[in-house]
């Protein structure tokens, strides 16, 4: 009975990511996904996925190659799609002011942030994009926009599954005109940034139950699900309203591989659901996380709030300095709506879970 069951959960997409569940753990950037989850997720049959939208391409490259270490098993990277930005010298002063009280109580000094520079970022991503094709990493994944088409043809020449992600139903076909194989359709109860790159902010929150018929009904490439997905129901879930796997964050990001703070994790482990809000505060791009003393006071300026990446920028040096302080006030918790779920345990526990509660039914 349980192997009938477990072949339920195999599906064309399971095949095409060589995986034995459909679970993916989401790329989550800034350190969370460290090589040692990765490899686990990966060595206990679903998908392991490397965040590397703040990694250089030299630390990519290294990580992918700790993870070729710790696994022989199939493995993903996701990349942030470089935004044009634009913001004014004004606006600079008058944001940089705002932050100087929240320094102050962290104790840093003379602090001098940079304004990122668009070619910059622009080349970093295209080196990353090489740095992928050259280590041969099977699956790629992309969030905050879609590549053009010479990056998709590039690495589509190099056999890489590309994987988009979308919030809303236009942005889904988007991706599956692009040829791209996959799309994870992202849910407003999802934690961490939105991944809205067409819909605008407030058009993106559609619930995950809404979104995976709507989006199923208008795609014919495989829909994974994501959003405060925990366990076994919401993966059942998912599948029965036409998603082909899940993309699970704030479960791993509890575990005890992840390489998310103690503070970062203990504060989901701690939470209520009504805890999580969407906040521009830290990145200048709307998430959901914890909220916290800075995210509230922050909210009072919600004009002045620089865009992404200038303003994730400017805060980088209250996150670090708040994390190295163990002070949960000014840190990006970022969390999905589900974080009375959460438990502190293995990467083999949660997956063995999951599939256990799936074949119940």
């Amino acid at each position: 009975m349980a192997k009938r069951e477990v072949n339920m959960l195999t599906n064309l997409l399971t095949k095409l990511l060589k995986i034995d569940y459909p679970i993916i753990q989401a790329p989550m950037a800034g350190g969370i996904t460290t090589s040692k989850l990765v490899a686990a997720v990966s060595n206990n049959g679903a998908l392991g996925m490397i965040g590397a939208g703040y990694l250089s391409p030299t630390q990519l490259q290294e990580q992918i190659r700790e993870v070729k270490e710790l696994t022989s098993k199939c493995f993903g990277v996701n990349l942030f799609v470089p935004n044009d930005f634009q913001v004014m010298e004004d606006e600079i002063d008058k944001a940089s002011k705002l932050l100087h009280k929240f320094q102050a109580q962290l104790n840093i000094e003379n602090e001098q942030s940079v304004i990122p520079n668009k070619d910059d970022a622009f080349e970093e991503y295209n080196e990353q994009i090489k740095v992928i094709m050259e280590e041969k990493v099977p699956i790629c994944s992309f969030t905050f926009g879609v590549p053009s088409i010479e990056i998709i043809s590039q690495l589509k020449q190099h056999g890489i599954i590309l994987i988009g992600t979308a919030t809303s139903v236009v942005e889904a076909k988007a991706i599956e005109k692009l040829g791209m194989d996959a799309v994870v359709v992202q849910g407003s109860e999802a934690g961490g940034h939105r991944g809205n790159f067409i819909s605008n902010h407030e058009e993106s929150l559609v619930g995950l139950m809404s979104l995976i018929p709507q989006v199923s009904d208008h795609v014919s490439i495989p829909v994974i699900a994501a959003g405060g997905i925990m366990d076994g129901r919401g993966l059942l879930a998912s599948l029965s309203l036409g998603a082909k796997a899940v993309q699970m964050g704030t479960a791993f990001l509890t575990c005890e591989e992840s390489g998310a703070h103690p503070v970062h994790k203990e504060a989901i482990l701690q939470a209520k659901d009504e805890d999580t809000i969407f906040t521009r505060a830290f990145s200048g791009k709307w998430a959901r996380g914890i909220q916290n003393k800075f995210t509230t006071e922050m909210q009072k300026l919600e004009a002045d709030i620089l865009p992404f990446p200038v303003q994730n920028t400017f805060t980088q040096s209250i996150r670090k300095a708040s994390s190295s302080q163990n002070n949960k006030d000014f840190m990006s918790l970022w969390s999905g709506q589900s974080p009375t779920l959460a438990k502190n345990e293995t990467v083999e526990m949660l997956i063995q879970r999951i599939i256990k509660h799936a074949e119940k039914g």
